[in-house]
C-alpha cells in the first residue's frame, strides 16, 4: 500500500441503502384504496339494482321470441306495461288510448300497420298483416320503452 491519499487502493465500496419497503403502505394510500373499493362497489351495487329492475324486459322478450300469434304479442305488450304501471291506469285502457299511451312511452312512433294490427285487425279475429313486424316493433318497444315518472 501506499501512503498517497490520491490512491485507488484506499477507495471503499458504494453503500447502497436497503429498497423502501412497499409494506405496510402510507397512510394516503389507504385513503386512496378505500376511496377506490367504495367507488367499485357502489357502482356495482347500481348495476345490480338495474340488472334487477329490468328482468320483466328480459322476461318479455324470452316470451316474445316464442310469441306464434298477434294475439301473444299483444298480451305480451301489455304484460310489459303491466309491470311498469299499476293496474287501474292500464287495464281499461283499449284501441287509440292503448296505442297513445304506448306511443307515449315509445321514443318510436307507432306504424299505421302495428297500430292496426294491435286495435281492429286484433279485435275483429282477423290475422296480422305481418307477425314479423309486429314482434321487431314489440321487441323495440320493450327494449327503449321509458318508465313514467
Amino acid at each position: 500500500m501506499t501512503d498517497d491519499p490520491a490512491s485507488l487502493d484506499k477507495l471503499h465500496d458504494i453503500v447502497v441503502p436497503e429498497p423502501v419497503s412497499l409494506w405496510p403502505m402510507a397512510p394516503g394510500w389507504w385513503v386512496l384504496l378505500t376511496l377506490v373499493s367504495a367507488f367499485f362497489l357502489i357502482l356495482a351495487i347500481r348495476h345490480f339494482r338495474r340488472w334487477r329492475a329490468n328482468a320483466y324486459r328480459r322476461a318479455a322478450l324470452q316470451e316474445l321470441a316464442k310469441s306464434e300469434s298477434a294475439e301473444h304479442v299483444a298480451v305480451i305488450l301489455r304484460r310489459t306495461a303491466l309491470a311498469i304501471v299499476p293496474r287501474e291506469s292500464i287495464a281499461a285502457l283499449h284501441d287509440d288510448a292503448w296505442m297513445a299511451w304506448l306511443a307515449g312511452r315509445s321514443p318510436l312512433a307507432v306504424p299505421d300497420s302495428i297500430r292496426a294490427a294491435l286495435t281492429r285487425s286484433l279485435y275483429a279475429g282477423e290475422p296480422a298483416a305481418d307477425l314479423d313486424e309486429l314482434r321487431n316493433f314489440a321487441e323495440c318497444w320493450i327494449r327503449q320503452h321509458t318508465r313514467p315518472c
